[in-house]
């Protein structure tokens, strides 16, 4: 499910959060996957200072319901991620070679930098 920019309030795409990297449920504190603290970093979130990075459902081992989880990251995190996001996508994506911004994915890895490098 899609998350929140922070100021934008416009969901972050799928794509997007795969090229940010969130860890994997089975490497997460309980604190993490219910937004409490950082995804990355685990330090302590309010509104104030949180990304929202959508719900997520994920498969449990054995028979158990997939479980919803709402991973949340610092600002900080989420703008070293993103501007290190650029770099790897950019040199692969033909519409970022041919019009930089043409492309949805560049257009909001630098959003997600320039609103969370306060």
């Amino acid at each position: 499910m899609p998350s929140t920019s922070v100021s934008t309030g416009h969901p972050i795409p799928a794509p997007v959060l795969e090229i940010l990297g969130l860890p994997s449920l089975d490497d997460l504190a309980d604190d993490q996957t219910r937004g409490a603290t950082c995804v990355w970093c685990q330090v302590r979130l309010t509104a104030e200072t949180a990304v929202d990075l959508g719900e997520h459902l994920s498969p449990l081992p054995g028979t158990a319901p997939p479980m919803h989880w709402f991973p949340r990251a610092c600002r900080k995190d989420t703008a070293d991620r993103a501007h290190r996001g650029l770099f790897t996508h950019a040199p692969m994506c033909e519409q970022c070679t041919d019009d930089p911004g043409g492309c949805e994915i560049s257009r909001w890895l630098y959003r997600l930098v320039r609103e969370n490098r306060r």
